[in-house]
């Protein structure tokens, strides 16, 4: 039986997204009631999101289906210092373009998971450099600044932890969770926003939201955190082999992105399950009863599911199909993903160690080697054991492609160009 009697809350504590939340009782309360506004901010530090941060689109959109209002703040203000949570050293600044341009990118991704519109039952995405880029320093100082005890912003763990390692905050970073408690006033008081969420690393950043709007006179604010996710053998949520796992297509093709989430290991299928997909409950309970061999079709679902909510059903079956003739029938498809490699290239000869690294497969000629040399590389499925061979025109297949395999599930096409 949940502890709570609105229905985004049930959902959110059956699936797993609550770690935190300040007030409960209160916060519960307000969702029966009425319509809340909530809100997860976003920083626009690459020009798309990666896995890591599908846990927050998705409750933004179990906000939106039970009812509620859910606004994704970009953070092109906040985005020109950089959050220093948890981190050892400040970030790179990034320009004013560049920021704009990572914004344009992560609006892409949005509205797979949300509904936007104009009227009030639609979510909204908004940008704090409206407000931030606009405050008047000494203004800012007097009216916000004076709310903000140093003694408690330094004993915040975000904080703390960066100063017991003896390495250094500046000034501007340490600006930071001010900014960001401003963003959570100004949004109550453009677009009355009662809840901020976040991950569990936000909390003390959130709570200071709340404590300023305390005390500059707004209606009381809320805080809900998730936990920060990593998968059961310690890796970090969101990164595979070759890197991020971008939710931009142009960034990683759904195949890709597909075949990450089949790699889910056994004891996280189900937690996904709850997190990442809209299966009801009562399947996912069947689900987590299968065993054995049994289990590998269930990461199907969950991949096929996923892939579905990010870049719809037709193409995530494609990539479902790409996998079977990949892995079970040992037939080439082409929605592997491909690279272009020139016909010229191809005709004089190109190293497979150069290949590997080019085609992403590996970061280095030694870990080439090194692969080859324990038996992981295949062309056209073919296993190779000379480190030095050459890929020319007699490796094209029957399709006119060639295809590099490293170890049983990560594949390229090198696709031949005509000039």
């Amino acid at each position: 039986m949940s502890r709570f009697k609105s229905d985004f809350l049930q959902i959110m504590e059956e699936r797993g997204f609550i770690h935190q939340i300040s007030d409960e009782k209160e916060l519960d309360n307000l969702f029966a009631k009425e319509k809340v506004t909530g809100y997860i901010g976003f920083d626009p530090t690459a020009p798309s999101l990666h896995a890591g941060g599908l846990i927050q689109i998705m409750a933004l959109h179990w906000m939106q289906q039970t009812g509620h209002r859910p606004v994704a703040l970009m953070g092109g203000g906040t985005g020109m210092i950089g959050d220093p949570s948890f981190k050892d050293e400040a970030r790179k600044l990034i320009t004013e373009e560049i920021i704009r341009q990572n914004i344009a990118g992560i609006k892409q991704v949005f509205s797979r998971y949300i509904r936007f519109g104009d009227s009030n039952d639609d979510a909204l995405i908004v940008d704090n450099a409206d407000w931030l880029c606009k405050l008047n320093y000494l203004e800012f100082l007097r009216n916000i600044g004076r709310h903000f005890s140093v003694n408690r912003m330094l004993s915040f763990d975000s904080v703390k932890l960066r100063l017991d390692r003896e390495h250094s905050l500046s000034f501007l970073e340490f600006n930071y969770m001010i900014l960001q408690a401003y963003d959570f006033v100004e949004l109550n008081k453009h677009h009355a926003v009662r809840l901020q969420m976040g991950g569990s690393d936000q909390w003390g950043n959130i709570i200071n939201g709340i404590e300023l709007g305390r005390r500059m006179g707004t209606p009381q604010l809320y805080a809900l955190t998730s936990p920060l996710l990593t998968m059961t053998s310690g890796t970090k949520m969101g990164k595979s082999f070759n890197g991020a796992v971008w939710l931009n297509a142009d960034m990683l093709t759904p195949y890709e992105f597909w075949q990450y989430w089949r790699n889910t290991e056994d004891a996280d299928v189900v937690r996904f399950l709850k997190l990442y997909t809209i299966l009801p409950m009562d399947e996912i309970t069947r689900l987590r009863e299968l065993k054995g061999s049994e289990i590998n079709e269930v990461k199907k679902i969950l991949a096929t599911e996923i892939t579905a909510m990010l870049h719809g059903r037709h193409i995530a079956e494609i990539a479902a199909k790409t996998a079977c003739k990949t892995f079970e029938e040992g037939k080439f498809d082409d929605n592997l993903p491909t690279i272009d490699v020139s016909i010229f290239e191809i005709k004089t000869g190109i190293g497979l160690l150069a290949l590997l690294v080019r085609a992403g497969l590996v970061k280095s000629n030694s870990e080439a080697r090194r692969h080859i040399r324990g038996g992981g590389v295949r062309v056209n499925n073919r296993l190779v054991d000379d480190q030095s061979k050459i890929i020319d025109s007699a490796d094209i297949n029957d399709t006119g492609l060639i295809k590099l395999s490293f170890g049983k599930k990560k594949h390229v096409l090198i696709r031949i160009a005509k000039s």
